[in-house]
């Protein structure tokens, strides 16, 4: 028999800034502006904050990191990957 586990809103306000703290760990360095290419795919997105593909879908599901989809890529806006690095994404303000 299977056992059901719920997540609650408590334990995604932690898992939230736990991920936050992560992010912000000394080595994860993000490009200057003029450097990096507006759009990002998946993959890189996921290089650049070394999170799973599992993690990147959860920013994406919870509103935390903004994406467009075209066909069947999603990319994603440079600014709005260093805005959810920063913590600077006005939620809760």
């Amino acid at each position: 028999m299977a056992i059901l586990e719920f997540i609650t809103k408590e334990d995604l306000e932690k898992f939230k800034l736990e991920l936050f703290v992560e992010l912000r760990r000394p080595g994860q360095k993000l490009h200057k502006q003029s450097e990096q290419k507006e759009w990002l795919k998946s993959y890189e997105v996921r290089k650049l904050l070394s999170i799973s593909p599992g993690t990147l879908q959860s920013l994406r599901n919870n509103g935390a990191l903004k994406f467009n989809k075209v066909g069947g890529l999603i990319y994603y806006k440079y600014e709005d990957v260093v805005t959810l690095v920063e913590g600077k994404n006005g939620r809760g303000r």
